[in-house]
């Protein structure tokens, strides 16, 4: 009896411990076993605090200290992120040329516009609150005007503890990255990005969700890709860009088409070779067939009629009949923009006289 007792005691004290364990963890409670994210954003009352250091150490007159003071009034510190760094760089416009200058271009529409190369921005004498904040300014501006490779390199190289606004940095690498057909770089990103789904804003947390999925299972060669590449091609072409990058992309989708309709071309082969094979299995052989070692006696004139086979680079400006039944053989499984998308994109070849 004594026995049972010990041994149901030390049942009840095993379950007990694995109860506190899975609840607390073995070094606290359970929100400690949770992975903490990599970065958080900051108050704007610490930002603040970061101005006003800023303004001792520039030995800031009382007329900028003032101007500045405007921008953040006292009792007001409830402040939108995106906001923060709005007012962040307005308050370097005060203290600094360069940043006054980058400041009224980001008030300005993008259409055509060229970011003149700011010292600021690379001077490593310059503070990282500086140097990084004005060049996120820049690259929201710029990607919310469609100039979204400028925008990504302008922020390429920084880092969450480097702005004000570690959330917007995040969104707008993601953005760009996802524009750009980076599936993994854009990946990475809004999962840092998620990381701090709850303090974000709503619509960061919705659009990062939106990429992922929208992203995530696209694969190389694919229609998929190649329609998002047309649309990268029209989006730069609508910008006024025609360089390098644009005729790459331009021969890029024409190699993936080519290789899809090479690729369609051989299946049907295959798939005749194979209707042909199983068809012969199946006749009767005929009655007096000819022997192999008997010269057959031919009767035909010996001529063929000449036919225009084309040549291979030209594929992309086929008869308009013929180059329906390669577009309806690519996307007859597939949405309808799909097929609308290759169909200009052969328009504007033809056009452009691209072969």
């Amino acid at each position: 009896m004594q026995r049972s007792n010990c041994l149901l005691t030390a049942v009840v004290m095993t379950a007990g411990l694995f109860v506190t364990t899975l609840c607390f963890g073995a070094d606290g409670p359970a929100d400690e076993l949770q992975k903490k994210a990599s970065w958080a954003p900051p108050s704007a009352a610490e930002v603040k605090s970061q101005l006003d250091d800023l303004l001792t150490a520039r030995s800031a007159d009382e007329a900028q200290k003032l101007k500045i003071s405007l921008l953040w009034p006292e009792g007001q510190m409830d402040i939108d992120p995106s906001d923060v760094l709005e007012r962040v760089a307005a308050s370097l416009a005060v203290l600094e040329p360069d940043a006054a200058a980058i400041y009224e271009l980001t008030q300005q529409p993008a259409s055509a516009v060229k970011v003149p190369a700011f010292t600021i921005l690379t001077d490593e004498n310059v503070p990282v609150f500086i140097r990084g904040n004005l060049k996120l300014q820049i690259a929201r501006w710029l990607t919310q005007h469609e100039h979204v490779d400028e925008a990504l390199e302008m922020v390429a190289d920084l880092k969450p503890a480097d702005v004000v606004d570690p959330a917007s940095l995040l969104f707008y690498q993601a953005l760009g990255h996802h524009r750009l057909l980076e599936k993994e770089k854009c990946l990475k990103q809004v999962s840092l990005l998620l990381e701090n789904e709850s303090t974000i804003p709503r619509r960061y947390a919705t659009i990062a969700r939106l990429m992922e999925a929208d992203i995530k299972p696209l694969k190389v060669d694919s229609l998929d890709e190649v329609a998002r590449l047309m649309d990268d091609i029209r989006r730069r072409l609508d910008l006024g860009r025609a360089g390098k990058k644009v005729r790459d992309e331009e021969d890029a989708v024409i190699a993936k088409l080519q290789k899809m309709i090479e690729d369609m071309e051989q299946q049907q082969q295959q798939q005749q070779q194979q209707q042909q094979s199983s068809g012969s299995q199946g006749a009767p052989k005929p009655a007096n067939a000819m022997q192999d070692s008997k010269a057959a006696e031919l009767k035909g004139e010996g001529k063929s009629d000449n036919r225009a086979i084309g040549k291979k680079d030209g594929w992309g400006n086929l008869p308009p009949k013929e180059r329906q039944e390669v577009l309806q053989q690519i996307g007859r499984d597939l949405p309808a923009h799909f097929r609308e998308t290759i169909e200009e994109y052969f328009k504007r070849l033809a056009q452009d006289g691209v072969k």
